[in-house]
């Protein structure tokens, strides 16, 4: 079980946030609502509001605070896809299927530009988004995703950027070309979680924190969910809680490996220099294994990320784990100093293709495996959608089997970094 806190972790977010992050009750007594969602991170709070919207009365409870664990410490990319890329999901669904669940990913990505906007909050958002190749031969893997975005998912926002080009996007030696995508974006992932949160209780629906959720249990026709000082009934119950369901329910952690991840801001820039690093502002993964990923914040710091560890821990020192990555994209960099460093856990799945599904009346968001500002909205869409009786998107992610980790509690971790590893060696040759 991961240790949560009442504190937000000292990341770049919660250390500039513009103003008190909001300390929101605990749960006492008992309560009835009509659905019942475990967990405040972006997938329970993208479902909580849509249902709040549509007149249902909900109730979110939280372990320890709103986008405590990934959701308010990401790196800020808001990436059309999934992680496990689309050849898996056509693999499991079929070409149209496929498309149709790309076209949610298309809806979550102008829905989460206009979101916003229409509720009267910030998020720092800024479009342009590149996927970059370190290996010549995997420049290969742009070109074929460019051809298949246009040919099988009808998306033509996308423009292939050459090597010769590439110094008018990001002054780095390190690549060979990129894919732009014009609709990708980056935010501020808290004020994101911040606005959503607020906007849900001011249309309503009802946000406990420091309310850990002990058991949960049938009761008639619905659920009854514990903690230390309160009970909530509930008819329909959704399990938002990603990489932290632990022993709540054992079934769906098991279908989870919790990955540490982490990364740093650096001190301000001087403007200019900062946007000579990223002419275009555009934020930047590449498509190694394990990906670098990096962009300028409106402040002119560069935020860079990319180590992880898949047996779960968080290196003591981020900062001096993350520097020789950082100096390897920006040798001119060499030396910035670094004034954030922070890590937290990701809920990776078997193939890194997303777990969303419905049994009874309980219905489940995860297994975004670090790739999870948009996808997290798209799948919030299918169980709301589905919770208020049209469970046409739910019935395409039902299709994905997210199978169990081989080798229970005390295997699954070293198992699953075993095969990284070889993986990490491919990513140098």
């Amino acid at each position: 079980m991961f240790k949560q806190s009442a504190q937000h972790v000292a990341s770049y977010y919660a250390q500039t946030y513009p103003a008190n992050i909001p300390l929101r009750p605990t749960l006492q007594g008992l309560h009835d609502t009509d659905v019942l969602i475990i967990g405040a991170g972006f997938s329970g709070l993208h479902t909580a509001l849509r249902l709040t919207q549509a007149g249902k009365r909900v109730t979110l409870l939280e372990a320890s605070r709103v986008a405590w664990a990934a959701s308010g410490r990401n790196g800020g990319q808001a990436l059309l896809g999934w992680s496990c890329d689309m050849p898996p999901l056509e693999k499991a669904l079929g070409l149209e299927r496929t498309q149709r669940l790309w076209a949610s990913m298309c809806w979550a990505a102008d829905e989460l530009r206009e979101l916003p906007q229409r509720h009267g909050f910030d998020i720092d958002y800024r479009l342009g988004s590149l996927w970059t190749a370190v290996l010549p031969r995997r420049v290969k893997m742009l070109e074929e995703a460019l051809h298949d975005a246009e040919s099988k998912w009808g998306y033509d926002a996308l423009r292939l950027i050459s090597r010769d080009e590439l110094p008018q996007w990001i002054d780095s030696p390190r690549y060979q070309a990129a894919l732009y995508d014009a609709k990708g974006a980056h935010l501020n992932p808290l004020k994101l979680a911040q606005g959503l949160a607020s906007t849900l209780e001011a249309g309503g629906g009802h946000i406990y924190e420091q309310s850990r959720v002990l058991s949960y249990q049938k009761a008639g026709n619905g659920y009854v969910a514990r903690t230390d000082n309160g009970e909530v009934r509930c008819q329909v119950l959704v399990l938002a809680c990603n990489a932290y369901i632990d022993r709540l329910d054992p079934g769906l952690s098991r279908r989870l490996l919790p990955v540490g991840s982490y990364q740093v801001a650096t001190a301000p820039l001087d403007a200019d220099f900062a946007r000579s690093l990223l002419p275009r502002n555009s934020c930047v993964i590449d498509n190694q294994f394990v990906p670098d990923y990096l962009r300028l914040t409106p402040d002119h710091r560069l935020l860079f990320g990319g180590g992880c560890t898949y047996l779960g821990g968080i290196p003591k020192d981020v900062a001096s784990a993350t520097r020789p990555y950082l100096e390897r994209v920006f040798p001119q960099l060499a030396g910035v100093a670094i004034d954030y460093a922070w890590g937290g856990h990701i809920d990776c799945s078997t193939r890194r293709t997303p777990d969303v599904g419905r049994e009874d009346q309980r219905y489940w968001l995860q297994g975004f495996s670090g790739h999870g500002i948009l996808p997290t909205l798209a799948a919030a869409r299918a169980v709301s959608d589905a919770i208020l009786g049209d469970d046409d998107l739910l019935a395409l992610y039902q299709g994905i089997d997210n199978g169990r980790f081989p080798g229970g509690d005390l295997l699954a971790a070293p198992l699953e970094a075993a095969a990284k590893a070889w993986y990490r060696l491919r990513d140098t040759v």
